[in-house]
């Protein structure tokens, strides 16, 4: 099985609204790893809105490349596959999409419904944003107090992010770094360092990267 290097996702929770018609239509889109965190908002929005005609969802995830759908009683292929459609074309996985609908008592057609779900999910993308997250490599290192302040400029030179650090004796910091800059930066960080500080890998992690 090939390895996933990077893929892209939404980078927060968002929601958006606009009024088609009478009827009332909030997209919500969030990040989602895993089915039961897609299932778990799907859950969310349709508690906060029980009074709503439709909460239709659409969801994409890297987890045995699933892709499900709802239209929630809509005519079927205008509410939940417009959905989804938004976030393939959008090149997105792992992230969950809602659209309440409040009906405002004007039929929209078949042709309305698929506009005006699109609308809602590209108008709740537009808000939450798109970001790419990578393959990056967990490391960990023990270097002197004298070495601590440049370990740690070479660190955010490579794009690196300090994720835990202990003072003790020594310092031991906990970091990430983008898997392809690994090699560049064992070469800095050997040459700074004189070969006296090795940043040992202790696993691998998905992260926004630049």
């Amino acid at each position: 099985m090939v390895k996933i290097e990077t893929y892209k996702t939404v980078r927060a929770r968002a929601r958006a609204e606009f009024t088609e018609k009478r009827s009332r239509f909030i997209g919500h889109i969030c990040p989602s790893g895993k089915e039961e965190d897609a299932l778990a908002f799907i859950g969310e929005i349709r508690s906060e809105h029980p009074a709503a005609a439709h909460n239709v969802y659409a969801y994409i995830l890297r987890e045995n490349q699933i892709r499900r759908y709802s239209d929630n009683g809509e005519p079927k292929g205008t509410a939940g596959v417009p959905c989804l459609e938004v976030l393939s074309k959008s090149g997105l996985t792992d992230c969950t999409a809602v659209v309440t609908r409040y009906f405002g008592g004007v039929l929209l057609g078949a042709g309305g419904l698929v506009r005006a779900y699109s609308h809602a999910v590209k108008i709740a993308l537009d808000e939450a944003g798109i970001v790419t997250m990578g393959r990056c490599l967990l490391l960990t290192l023990r270097c002197g107090y004298n070495q601590f302040e440049k370990i740690r400029d070479i660190i955010c030179d490579f794009s690196g992010t300090e994720l835990k650090t202990d003072y003790a004796a020594d310092i031991q910091m906990d970091f990430q770094l983008e898997k392809p800059r690994l090699e560049e930066f064992n070469v800095r960080l050997s040459e700074y360092s004189l070969g006296s500080v090795n940043a040992e890998v202790t696993g691998e992690c998905f992260a926004p990267i630049s």
